[in-house]
Parts: C-alpha cells; structure tokens; sequence
C-alpha cells in the first residue's frame, strides 16, 4: 500500500482505488467491489471525503468520484507536513522539560538498564548523529538487533554520516559478519580490524558515547556527555584505529575485486578452507593467490598479508 505514509489505511487505500476504477459509483458498489459491508464502506468513503481522495457528485442517487492521484497526494503530503510541524512544536517543549531535568543532573553519566531499552538508545544515538559515528565492534551481539542496526547504518551514511569501524577480529568470525561488513563498506564504511579491542563503544559527534556491557545477564549501557572520560574514549579510538588495519576500500585499488577480499579475509585470520567456502572459490584457488600476494608484500603468513596490505594502502 503506497499511502500509507500519508496516513491512509490499507482499507481506505483499497475503497480509493476502486472508486478510481469505476468512475460515479455507489456506496453499494463500493461496498461489493471491495467486498465490505454497506455500513463499513460508508465510513471509508467519508474518511476518504475528509482526507480529499473522493467527492460526492451531486444528484438524487449518492454518488463518488476519485480525486486526481497526483493532486490529492499532494493534498496529503501537505497535511502530513503541518502534522510533522505541529510535533516539532510539542517536541520542542518536550525539550524543555528534558533540559531542566538535565540541569539538575550531577554528572554527565547515565546508565540504562535492560535489552530493549539499551537497543532503542543505541539506534536513537546514532539518528541523532549529524557528522560521524565511532565504533569498536566486539562480541557478543543481540541478533535481532544486527539488521535493524545495518539498516539504519547504511541509511545514515546515505544522508551523508560518516561512520568509522574497529573490529575486532574476533567479530569477523561471527556467522554472517564478514559479509555484513563487506556490504556496510560498499555502502561508505570506513572499516579497521585490530586484534585486541579493549571493549564495545559507539559516539557520536565526539559529544556523545554509549559503552555497552553485561552484569549478571542483563545488558546495561554507560551513556556519557562530553566529558573529560567521553574525551580518554574518543582518544583511545584514534589510538587503536591508528594501529588497526584497513580491511577493504570503497575506492578503486591497485589489486583486482577478488585479491581485496581474499586480504580481507585474511587480516581478519580466516583459513583458506573458510576464505573458499565464503568466496565460492576453490581451495587451490586461494591457496595461489593468496601465495602471490604474501611473495609481493613479504609476509609470512596469511594475516600478516593482510595487515601489511592494509598499511601499504593496497587496501585503502
């Protein structure tokens, strides 16, 4: 249903389209053709009639037609911005009462207790972000969290955040993660791997800072304000992402699409065993390449290579 957005139920949406279909029909007909009782096709014309997507005709026998789809869209999005108006307003005072409750805070610390609660505030910080986004990623993961997470990350950058990751390495051999990833760096994440993150972290703008963390089973999250620990945080990530390796690039490279992701797998300590089963390539294959790229770069051993390509700036 395509109105929907504009706060037209799929039942509305439905009696509309029909009313476009058979041009001055009845209520009767209405009401056979979407398969509705009389009365309930009644109270969907008149909430159409309100909303501006039908008219009555004049004459002795009652009568509708649809409006214009382009005009009467229009009519509701114009509608649904004066809602949006509207809740700013209230929002703003909202606003005001939050602040005063903030000002009588002592510190800038807040922990928030509970799974469903830390997963709104850990998404709700990020739609706050209007610049940039720090991350360490470290097990273990919510899994209904991961694709609601993905999602808005990748819709975020679109509207032109940037987001900086360090995984660990052990996160890349979360089932699925390694993909996740790949797909989140063509979408514009800047994305490092370091073996040793110290702990999980999200700020945002450098003013805001979430570290997650669980006490006898249940998730809670240390919410900071800028504040001289929010600063020894963002710190702390330049320091690790310093020493991290880069992954892939979203930018053209010096080596072909299949040697980039076979280093990324490396530097993130897949065997060649597991780089062939993700990839769809044979054993033998990566072996030969992977031989090829450590003889260029000198390295010794597959995650060596991996870490010495991202550093040489093969891969970014």
């Amino acid at each position: 249903m395509v109105l929907e957005p504009f706060g037209v139920t799929e039942a509305e949406e439905r009696a509309y389209r029909f009313v476009l279909g058979v041009p001055d029909c009845t209520v009767a007909e209405v009401a056979e053709g979407i398969g509705a009782e009389s009365a309930a096709a009644r109270r969907l014309l008149k909430a159409l009639e309100d909303k501006g997507l039908v008219c009555r005709l004049p004459g002795p026998t009652v009568r509708y037609q649809g409006a214009a789809p382009d005009l009467a869209i229009e009519v509701l999005a114009l509608v649904r911005h004066r809602q949006i108006e509207q809740a700013k307003l209230a929002t703003a005072e909202l606003g005001h009462i939050w602040a005063a409750a903030e000002r009588g805070r002592s510190a800038p610390v807040e922990v928030v207790h509970g799974r469903d609660v830390n997963t709104q505030r850990f998404l709700q910080t990020q739609l706050a972000a209007r610049r940039e986004v720090l991350t360490f990623d470290l097990p273990p993961y919510l899994e209904e969290g991961i694709e609601p997470q993905c999602e808005l990350q990748v819709r975020r950058m679109a509207e032109g955040v940037r987001y900086k990751t360090v995984y660990d390495r052990s996160a890349l051999a979360e089932p699925g993660q390694m993909e996740r990833v790949f797909a989140l760096m063509r979408a514009g994440e800047q994305a490092r791997v370091y073996d040793g993150v110290p702990l999980k972290m999200l700020v945002t703008d450098r003013s805001t800072g979430l570290v997650p963390f669980m006490v006898s089973g249940v998730r809670r999250s240390v919410v900071l304000d800028a504040s001289p620990l929010l600063h020894a945080l963002v710190s702390l990530f330049e320091l690790v992402w310093e020493r991290a390796a880069p992954l892939w690039s979203s930018a053209p490279t010096g080596i072909d699409a299949v040697n980039e992701r076979l280093l990324g797998f490396a530097a993130a300590g897949y065997t060649d065993e597991s780089i062939a089963r993700m990839t769809g390539l044979s054993k033998r294959t990566v072996e030969r390449r992977m031989r090829q790229m450590m003889d260029r770069l000198g390295a010794r051993t597959r995650f060596q290579a991996g870490l010495q390509a991202g550093r040489s700036g093969l891969l970014g």
